[in-house]
């Protein structure tokens, strides 16, 4: 196949980016590989909102750009957070027409909500389903749009690059599509591409307790990593500190840091209310800060989970702003008018990822990055919350600008098909489930909210044992999805364990106790 644009997600990244190529160039074809349906994504499970300035009177560029350094905590690009924070008016308005709603109050101005480490009421929101409004937005103007093409169910194996292509001079890196695996028919294929956009979202699953969906597999991250692209900050990993706490299986449900910004407490075994302790601003603090406290309280209680208390507030109005989380919640019997809910931190946010410029482009030439699997430099050592969404948004614009720019040539290259003579399909998946369960067990383990030298130098050991034995299994197997995303955790939590060892310095959402010494 051969297309214009390959864009490698299907989240609000590469839906906005789609869009804007497809209206520009009516003649020009825009294909979306998406390995779920084709709404699956990340962002359908973005509960908060966008952190926008919308209310000049009350807030400002100035005070929103100052929140997300103060959240970075020294390590953002300046330039990167005022672009951003100041394209969001202009990105919003774009949504608007599109067709996404977001809640007005009385007045019919925004309702805004606040979040922790912001200093004003600036996110936009929709409910507490913030994210799946902005999805079907956009995937209702992709579908108006002849010249987009969605395939889901179709699985990105690899880049195609010059070292695929013997005739190519090897030393100038440059992307020329991808090897895509047909999930409902076996087959793999070329799709040919001018340019290429990894929008393919977050790593969560590589630590299995995580409020990422089952596609978070990093898998963008990992075929730039084998391509040979920068990859920064993979270190920073967010742990959202308000994961709902299930005992019989996995954190999940994420219960909205805008819970906390409504008024909630978080509370210990005992009823205390402990982030006072911590923090002057108590509930209200940075993501790092808040789960680095529960992590803390955790380990002197020898607890599993500490509590969300919302029995205090109006809870009309907590229904209201919360349907989704009040829902789930009594899904699990648990009543928030009188009940407390139980919470722990979970692997949520990637700060780091592929490194790319202002327009968007990564190390490898045609090869761009936008959404979490990208490392701009705006969220630095932290993100500040809500401030995802934006990025999304601003850096497929910016994406979209360069590439209007950008000469279109076609070039006629001789890809070789995907090879996978001499291999079999694997008998026994059960050796790629337990290794699954190893690799998530080490990283919660030893790669967690708090991390030491000795743990993860021992994570590099068991990792290395989990890598041979998988790449052994990929060479001699038939390619499946499951096989192709535990090879692609094994790269990025290679990259977490290495970027950790090589920091020295704690900076916000990374902890290390060595480097208190």
């Amino acid at each position: 196949m051969t297309t214009d644009y390959l864009v490698i997600g299907s989240g609000v990244a590469g839906l906005t980016f789609a869009v804007k190529m497809a209206e520009k160039f009516p003649k020009r074809n825009v294909v979306i590989v998406t390995k779920a349906n084709e709404d699956e994504s990340n962002t359908k499970y973005a509960q908060g909102g966008v952190a926008i300035v919308s209310n000049k009177e009350e807030d400002s560029f100035k005070k929103h750009i100052k929140d997300t350094l103060i959240a970075g905590d020294g390590l953002c690009n300046e330039e990167v957070v005022a672009m951003v924070v100041k394209e969001g008016p202009d990105r919003l308005e774009e949504l608007l027409l599109w067709g996404a709603n977001f809640d007005v109050n009385d007045a019919g101005k925004f309702d805004l909500g606040k979040e922790g480490g912001h200093s004003e009421y600036r996110i936009i929101h929709h409910k507490d389903i913030t994210g799946y409004e902005i999805e079907r937005a956009l995937l209702n103007k992709a579908h108006q749009l002849e010249n987009i093409s969605i395939l889901p169910h179709h699985f990105a194996i690899d880049l195609v690059t010059n070292h695929h292509i013997a005739y190519l001079n090897s030393e100038e890196l440059r992307c020329y599509g991808a090897y895509v695996f047909d999930q409902k028919s076996g087959t793999i294929f070329t799709i040919k591409a001018n340019s290429t956009l990894l929008a393919s979202g977050g790593i969560g699953c590589v630590y299995g307790h995580t409020t990422n969906p089952v596609i978070a597999t990093g898998d963008g991250i990992a075929m730039a990593y084998r391509a040979k692209a920068r990859i920064q900050d993979m270190e920073f990993v967010q742990f959202h500190p308000t994961a709902l706490y299930e005992a019989k299986g996995e954190s999940s449900f994420l219960i909205s840091e805008a819970v906390r910004g409504f008024g909630a407490y978080l509370r210990n075994k005992k009823g205390k209310r402990f982030m006072p302790d911590y923090d002057e601003r108590a509930e209200l603090a940075s993501r790092d800060i808040v789960s680095q406290s529960i992590d803390s309280e955790l380990k002197k209680s020898g607890e599993s989970h500490v509590y969300l208390d919302c029995t205090h507030l109006d809870m009309d109005a907590f229904i209201d702003h919360f349907p989704n989380i009040y829902k789930k919640c009594l899904e699990h019997h648990i009543d928030i008018k009188s009940d407390w809910i139980p919470v722990v931190p979970a692997s949520h946010y990637l700060c780091g990822g592929i490194k790319v410029n202002k327009k968007g482009k990564t190390t490898i030439d045609n090869l761009y990055a936008c959404g979490e699997c990208s490392r701009t430099g705006l969220h630095g050592a932290n993100r500040l919350a809500s401030n995802s969404l934006l990025e999304a948004l601003v850096y497929a614009h910016n994406i979209y600008k360069h590439l209007v720019k950008k000469d279109h040539v076609a070039f006629e290259l001789d890809i070789p098909d995907w090879n996978d003579e001499g291999t079999t399909i694997p008998e026994e998946h059960i050796l790629i489930q337990h290794n699954l369960k190893q690799l998530q067990a080490i990283m919660r383990d030893y790669v967690g909210i708090v991390r030491s030298n000795k743990r993860l130098k021992r994570a590099i050991k068991r990792l290395d044992l989990i890598y041979e034995e998988v790449e052994d299994l990929y060479k001699e197997s038939k390619i499946t999805t499951s096989l192709c995303e535990l090879r692609n955790m094994i790269n990025v939590a290679h990259l977490i364990i290495r970027q950790s060892l090589d920091r020295t310095e704690n900076k916000g959402g990374y902890y290390n106790i060595d480097n208190l010494k």
